[in-house]
């Protein structure tokens, strides 16, 4: 007897599996995003305050 029939699911067996790769793609994807946009905030921020202009 298959190990997953009684699970309670209709999903296939290798479906769970498939699922969480997804999610665990769709996490380093939002915290790439959130990396990216904190770094570029921060480079404008420095820009505004002058830190990237030539001293005088």
């Amino acid at each position: 007897m298959n190990d997953e029939a009684g699970s309670g699911t209709d999903a296939p067996p290798g479906a769970a599996r498939r699922m969480s790769a997804w999610m665990i793609l769709a996490v380093v994807t939002a915290a790439l995003a959130v990396c990216c946009c904190s770094a570029a905030v921060g480079l404008l921020i420095a820009w505004s305050a002058g830190l990237f202009h030539p001293a005088t």
